[in-house]
């Protein structure tokens, strides 16, 4: 602990806080109902920076700058942990290093270094992370197979607001968690199942399950 609280380490301290800050954020507002990721996601447009390859996001610095870092189409707030946590484990470790040979390094060569390593660490773990968790859109299925799909609310309630999410299993037993909203005059509680009934540009509208499909769920 004595090698990490030394002069030098800050920028890396405020890096590591902010990740536990972003955690308990997180954490309330979904206790609440809420994600931060998904509205982060929502009000960036980060779904089509990390799905589309082509158009306004490729052309622009900030498109293709993070379709190569979100190469796994991760949120971007878990994105924005990752890095933040590299940044951080590397500026220590700089430090740590540094200190043993001749004393701590002045902010303007560990930052810049941390940084340099944490990039394509961030890449290569939001790969990875990429595998394991639902995505948003498929390769395999086009959007239209997902309507008449059954499932359930994991971030709401669904109303005519910021999209939530449904989590539904396709034809081949796979989960996805897709983007989306209550067809109009309907507001739809977090756990309910809903059954998908439109979709466009990878937002879907959804209604409260039938009780016959609801049934069917439940005994399978």
């Amino acid at each position: 602990m004595e090698t990490l609280v030394q002069p030098g380490t800050a920028p890396f301290w405020v890096a590591l806080l902010t990740v536990i800050g972003i955690g308990v954020v997180e954490l309330v507002s979904m206790l609440l109902g809420a994600s931060v990721s998904a509205l982060l996601d929502d009000s960036f447009g980060f779904h089509d920076l990390g799905h589309h390859a082509s158009g306004d996001h490729e052309s622009s610095l900030l498109g293709a700058w993070s379709s190569w870092l979100n190469a796994g189409g991760v949120p971007l707030l878990v994105l924005i942990v990752i890095l933040l946590s590299a940044f951080a484990a590397f500026g220590f470790a700089i430090q740590s290093v540094a200190l043993g040979l001749a004393g701590p390094l002045p902010a303007l060569i560990s930052v810049p270094g941390a940084l340099a390593a944490a990039v394509p660490t961030t890449r290569w773990i939001s790969r990875g992370i990429a595998r394991i968790i639902p995505r948003d859109e498929t390769s395999v299925l086009s959007q239209d197979e997902f309507i008449g799909l059954v499932g359930t609310v994991t971030i709401g309630p669904l109303d005519q607001g910021n999209p939530g999410s449904v989590r539904v299993k396709d034809r081949y037993d796979n989960f996805h968690a897709l983007r989306a909203k209550a067809a109009p005059g309907h507001v739809i509680e977090t756990g309910a199942l809903v059954l998908i009934v439109d979709g466009a540009d990878g937002l879907f509208q959804a209604i409260p399950a039938p009780q016959a499909l609801d049934s069917d769920s439940n005994r399978s």
